[in-house]
């Protein structure tokens, strides 16, 4: 899911306490057969995968239905089981209305230092998505592109709890529609950043309808997706006790970029991959 901005929401609520890994493995067992099937998604490398706490940063792909976290979490449950929880850092929108309770108890979490730092140090394995609307409605020319539009807060998180920083990219999730533009113009001439804090209002075009700015809803193509989780980065054995917050950024989109680039000429055809 989306991280705002670097200055994350505070939420009071301990909702690292509220992950229930009885429902989370029974909707994950609804999921995977639509993961697998529709999306034959892959995940690799996660037999390098570390002990403990770890923070995935990765790219965020999909526009409206981003596939990323259930293909993540449905190949780290299949190879690790449900003792150990995946926390996802989540836009504050998710945690309103009756579906609050559901988002919570399988593990997504609001966006905010203090809950990514708490379910770190718990042990667990924290999502996030540095980039968050602003990646995930990336357009189209620009599908293989790592940009987090700026944002560099992941180092901070993971430098605080102690724990690895794993790098992780997804490809194929972009290709479930043609995205045309974010529309960073349209919504700021409608003030929508003003009124809803939303500052895209992104242009596609799929199927059924069309062309659609977020509506009409567009079906999602099945497009094949394959994850690849790279080696564990040590912030701190790597670049010291007081890291230049521009250089590691700089370094690990260089890894996930080279990643990406690596899965994207291992890749024939859209959406069949």
């Amino acid at each position: 899911m989306d991280t705002p901005d670097n200055d994350w929401s505070h939420d009071s609520a301990r909702p690292v306490t509220k992950w229930d890994p009885g429902l989370t493995e029974r909707v994950m067992g609804l999921l995977r057969p639509f993961i697998k099937g529709y999306h034959r998604a892959e995940i690799r490398g996660l037999e390098s995968f570390p002990n403990g706490g770890a923070l995935v940063v990765s790219n965020h792909s999909g526009g409206l239905f981003p596939m990323d976290v259930p293909v993540f979490a449905t190949g780290f449950y299949d190879t690790f089981g449900y003792e150990r929880p995946v926390y996802t850092l989540s836009h504050d929108l998710i945690f309103t209305g009756y579906t609050a309770d559901f988002f919570r108890k399988t593990g997504f979490i609001p966006a905010n230092h203090a809950n990514a730092d708490e379910a770190l140090r718990s042990g667990g394995v924290v999502v996030v998505f540095p980039g968050g609307d602003y990646d995930v409605y990336r357009p189209t020319l620009a599908e293989n592109t790592v940009d987090f539009g700026g944002r560099k807060g992941y180092i901070r998180a993971a430098i605080n709890a102690g724990v690895p920083l794993v790098p992780t990219v997804a490809i194929g999730g972009q290709e479930s529609q043609l995205y045309l533009s974010r529309g960073t113009g349209l919504a700021k001439a409608l003030r929508l950043d003003k009124l809803m804090r939303v500052k895209i209002l992104p242009i596609s075009f799929g199927f059924p309808f069309g062309l659609s700015a977020v509506l009409p809803v567009n079906v999602p193509l099945p497009t094949k997706i394959v994850m690849q989780v790279c080696e564990p980065i040590d912030i701190v054995a790597e670049f010291g006790q007081d890291p230049d917050i521009d250089v590691v950024d700089a370094y690990v989109r260089a890894v996930m970029q080279d990643a990406l680039d690596r899965l994207a000429r291992e890749r024939r055809l859209p959406i069949l991959g």
